[in-house]
């Protein structure tokens, strides 16, 4: 195995781990090997199949440096508990999500105590190296993201603000990686078996879409007038670790000596090491309760089986359909590293034509929002279908797809038509659904038409979506290793035939009868669509 430089780094403490008991050559032989599987592993970041030699991560980390450009906007100018606050919430929401996407596993992983716990090794150096192994890619992500705007920062804002970032920064790593910790070690003390398996996918998932809710909370804790910008303290602030740090900069740069700002700052300080404290307490127990993702209990709650079962009524009329239908919909159901993937865009989808709409509504009254052609915002929930169709062809046992080989199959477009119908019932329906409850109350019924129409388009946007991501490959039959490969093109031009479907509906509700004319010309294309 390649030693690393990160291990070369490490050998420098090795005294301070030993005196904390830790059998530091033992450690350093399964980072060693942590490390390599690393390297052979893809990042959500940059699932580019292609790239099959090399360290994959240390790839990804350009993409990283790329994006942190974003940071320099945020360097100029000196209300730190504005610009501070909005670069810190950037930092955790790109840190956290991409944590929980690529290193859930590790802190969930169990063969560590199946495979190291069989051999001579105490329990405290397996610990200690999984908490260092996270560590060190969070520190590398970090200084990957950061690096060039903190750069930038030291010659414009002077060595005081980069030294106090680098302390910063180390506070914001700490507090991400105990805080994911601490919900997962609670979870598991409750829950068990499958359930627990669910329970985690899902917080996963709301994480991401909470950081995601987060950035418009933070934006909104300020108030600009003549360029300048005047922070209120409110209770909720302490919620809201970005503004924590922000203050911290108000407080050693500005000497800003207001009570609210030293509360916020003392909590940026002291909830890490809280978490620390009881993330050390808590390790033991979070040990022994690991061993629940091992339990399958084999039972399976049917109590939202009706769902599946009306739809299928309304849309499946074939049996050798059927079949393939309700094979997929336990398929979405049980698929949790689909879930893990698509279901944040189901978030996003359900989320952002509310943010917009706040946003709107925060400078005009409901009677002139209603008056408005914003219920055109549903469009953003269209943004689901090529995300979780993509996604169709892979699945986490791939080589079961013999399966399709051995049955005796009459056509294979039977398949590929109920896999779609199957994604259109779990995944876009429901949240088509809530998203026209809303909207009817808010635009009243005016907006039926346009919610017709809406649907046909998403049911031809999704036959289109499918042929372009399943044209060659049978539902469920790829790697999630493979990734997405050569696909990012296409992925853009579904995005711009969403823009394109937009402009003509608006162009249509120019005309007297235009939506009426256009709901006629689109069940049209879908009954041809789907036929064939």
């Amino acid at each position: 195995m390649d030693d690393f430089r990160s291990l070369e780094m490490l050998d420098k403490f090795q005294s301070l781990f030993q005196k904390a008991k830790v059998d530091y050559p033992m450690m350093r032989e399964i980072l060693q090997m942590k490390l390599t599987l690393d390297t052979r592993r893809v990042p959500t970041i940059f699932n580019d199949s292609n790239s099959d030699s090399g360290n994959q991560f240390l790839k990804s980390l350009g993409i990283y440096a790329l994006m942190g450009l974003i940071l320099i906007a945020f360097l100029f100018g000196d209300q730190y508990i504005f610009q501070v606050s909005i670069m810190y919430a950037i930092i955790m929401f790109i840190i956290m999500t991409s944590t929980i996407s690529d290193f859930s596993s590790v802190l969930l992983d169990v063969r560590d105590k199946m495979i190291i716990g069989t051999k001579p090794v105490d329990s405290r150096t397996v610990n200690t190296a999984k908490v260092v192994h996270i560590t060190i890619y969070l520190c590398q992500l970090t200084m990957a993201f950061t690096a060039i705007p903190m750069i930038i920062g030291l010659f414009n804002q002077g060595i005081i603000f980069f030294l106090l970032s680098l302390v910063v920064l180390l506070f914001v790593n700490l507090l991400i990686l105990i805080m994911t910790a601490l919900v997962y070690i609670i979870i598991l003390r409750f829950f068990d078996g499958e359930k627990l398996k669910d329970i985690i996918n899902y917080i996963q998932i709301l994480l991401s879409i909470s950081m995601i809710i987060g950035y418009q909370l933070v934006a909104r804790s300020f108030e600009f007038v003549d360029l300048n910008v005047n922070f209120s303290f409110e209770w909720w602030h302490v919620l809201m670790p970005p503004i924590w740090y922000g203050a911290i900069y108000e407080i050693v740069l500005n000497g800003v000596t207001d009570l609210s700002y030293i509360i916020l700052a003392i909590l940026g300080v002291i909830i890490p090491l809280i978490a620390i404290f009881l993330y050390i307490k808590l390790i033991p127990s979070f040990e022994r309760n690991l061993e629940k993702l091992l339990s399958n209990s084999g039972k399976h709650k049917q109590a939202k089986e009706w769902w599946s079962r009306f739809w299928s009524k309304l849309f499946v009329w074939n049996r050798e359909e059927q079949v393939f239908f309700d094979f997929a919909t336990r398929m979405l159901r049980n698929e949790r590293d689909y879930k893990l993937k698509v279901y944040p865009a189901i978030g996003m989808a359900f989320i952002f034509p509310f943010i917009f709409l706040i946003t709107d509504f925060t400078s005009r009254s409901l009677d002139e929002l209603r008056d408005g052609n914003m219920y055109f915002l549903m469009y953003f929930s269209l943004v689901l279908v090529p995300a979780g169709i993509q996604m169709l062809q892979f699945s986490t046992n791939p080589k079961a797809a013999w399966i399709y080989r051995a049955l005796p199959m009459k056509n294979e477009n039977v398949c590929h038509r109920a896999v779609l119908k199957a994604f259109f019932v779990r995944l876009f329906i429901p949240v088509y659904l809530l998203l026209s409850v809303f909207f009817l109350v808010i635009f009243t019924e005016r907006v039926l038409s346009f919610l017709i129409v809406l649907v046909l388009v998403a049911a031809i946007y999704g036959r289109i979506s499918y042929r372009v991501f399943l044209k060659n490959v049978m539902p469920f039959s790829e790697s999630y290793r493979v990734g997405q490969s050569k696909q990012s093109g296409e992925v853009l031009a579904l995005l711009a035939l969403v823009i394109a479907f937009g402009l003509l509906h608006y162009g249509m509700t120019l005309m007297t009868f235009g939506p009426y004319i256009l709901i006629g010309v689109l069940l049209i294309i879908n009954a041809i669509l789907w036929r064939k």
